[in-house]
């Protein structure tokens, strides 16, 4: 979704135009992909970051566009609220020391935007779900500038056809009863709570369905691990609140048509794949447009006259479409070449966090495609689906299904199967045996001692609770500590809890 739409009307010429330029660009991809038109040099990691603006009195500070200006780095850019900003990290290849001279450089970055940002009288935050929001910060006016965040706002809205509906059954704090959360928004601006780290893998197009479906396996264990959004609106809720949060903020359907089983926008999917293809003819085949916005570029004849064809429309409407391991088409230098972008993690609790559950996911899936039996041919979608969203409610306390084992928690499965493939993963990828210990230490730490930032934070607040404290306030005194811990960059399963 990072390209400029115009702000405009769209007709139903329009539609009809963007479904047959759609149509065409397929056409155009299935030609590319039977002829190898795309480049594979090196296994090549991508990085974004999503990240909160607070103010001192730790609430959302709606100031991007202030802090952008002072940070002046074309590495930062907006996100869907005022009070977001994305880190984007150049590609760069996965081998050697790259992890740790990204883990250097990522430090300096953020430091250095966060003491820019203090000019403008905001702080940074990278957590999954900033705990402070409150109902009123997703007011349509908090929406960030760019023309493409009102018009997708203005689209979504119109196919639901009413306001979005923010439901959810929350897990239970310690001693407690469980925590509901029903409200009602008039805008997507609550998908703006979802702050996420995203994982770019470039891969050999014959690889790629073995690279997707790998992902889709890990997805119930990545999100456990690593989960960090507990809390939204003042209710504690899910272990990764981010992950119903995201679907129901951007769900164009109404309740008729969930009824008849209606795909939605923020999909796990529904099958193992045998090719990138499968998945951009989904796209085309179940989501109808939102931004049907059409190029002159006729992706056949540029084939013909031997360029990479842009595929504006495909790429765009791949854009609108949330799934949690999504394709990527993308075109470097006049080459394309093909991507499995992991959306499943939250941000932070720390940089050296994020890093670990790179390395992890990484050096996991590499092990998992190069298995002589694949685990998707022994275990069913549907298996790898439930996962992942009882990894995202319960984190460590989850029972995941695994071909062989059969239901097991999420550090056991990492500690006894998981681990030892991840290492074997990062060899393969050739990434040194210094940040391959460095990062699958810490994942190994975190499964021993069954921390992870959800599971700090709620036992923070609830340490804060019982000395007295309101909920608004313990989750301020947490959110504090959060941060102070966050800056001094020691691994979330080392932190104490308590304010």
């Amino acid at each position: 979704m990072g390209r400029d739409v115009s702000e405009r009307t769209f007709s139903r010429e329009d539609r009809q135009r963007y479904r047959e330029k759609v149509q065409r660009c397929l056409d155009a991809l299935a030609r590319m992909l039977a002829e190898n038109h795309f480049s594979f040099p090196r296994q090549q990691m991508g990085l974004e970051i999503e990240l909160n603006l607070v103010d001192q009195a730790l609430n959302p500070a709606m100031l991007n566009a202030v802090v952008l200006e002072k940070i002046s780095d074309p590495l930062f850019t907006t996100e869907l609220g005022q009070y977001n900003l994305e880190i984007n990290v150049p590609p760069r290849p996965l081998a050697g020391d790259e992890a740790l001279e990204l883990e250097n450089e990522l430090r300096a970055v953020l430091d250095s935007a966060d003491s820019k940002a203090h000019d403008a009288g905001a702080r940074m935050v990278m957590v999954g779900m900033l705990p402070t929001l409150r109902a009123e910060h997703f007011d349509r006016r908090f929406l960030s500038s760019n023309p493409r965040y009102g018009v997708l706002n203005k689209q979504i809205l119109n196919e639901r056809g009413e306001d979005m509906l923010l439901d959810m059954e929350g897990v239970p704090m310690p001693g407690r009863p469980g925590e509901r959360l029903r409200s009602y928004a008039d805008s997507i601006l609550p998908e703006s709570s979802c702050t996420s780290v995203q994982l770019h893998l470039q891969v050999d197009p014959d690889d790629f369905a073995a690279h997707w479906n790998a992902a889709q396996c890990l997805a119930g264990v990545q999100v456990a691990l690593a989960a960090n959004s507990p809390f939204l609106l003042g209710k504690a809720l899910w272990q990764e609140t981010r992950i119903p949060m995201f679907e129901q903020a951007t769900d164009t359907r109404p309740q008729e048509l969930k009824n008849q089983g209606v795909r939605p926008r923020v999909w796990f999917g529904e099958r193992w794949i045998t090719s990138i293809f499968d998945l951009f003819e989904e796209n085309a085949r179940y989501f109808p447009a939102l931004l049907p916005e059409t190029e002159d570029e006729d992706p056949l004849a540029a084939i013909e006259a031997g360029r990479a064809p842009q595929l504006g429309e495909l790429r765009l409407h791949n854009g609108t479409i949330w799934r949690w391991n999504r394709p990527v088409y993308d075109i470097v230098d006049g080459v394309p070449h093909l991507r499995v972008e992991n959306r499943v993690l939250p941000a932070g609790p720390t940089v050296v966090d994020v890093l670990a559950n790179a390395a992890f996911f990484y050096g996991a899936q590499r092990a998992l495609c190069e298995q002589e039996r694949p685990i998707w041919s022994q275990m069913s979608f549907q298996a790898a689906e439930e996962n992942f969203y009882t990894g995202a409610r319960h984190a460590m306390q989850a029972q995941l299904y695994w071909p062989g084992i059969g239901w097991i928690p999420p550090d056991e499965l990492v500690l006894r199967r998981l681990l030892p493939m991840a290492h074997e993963g990062l060899r393969a990828c050739g990434v040194s045996d210094e940040a391959r210990e460095r990062y699958l230490g810490i994942i190994e730490q975190r499964c021993v001692t069954r921390r992870t930032g959800a599971s700090w934070q709620r036992e923070t607040v609830a340490q804060l609770e019982e000395r007295g404290l309101d909920r608004d306030a313990a989750i301020t005194g947490m959110l504090q500590r959060y941060i102070e811990l966050m800056h001094a960059g020691e691994p979330v399963h080392t932190w104490a809890p308590g304010g």
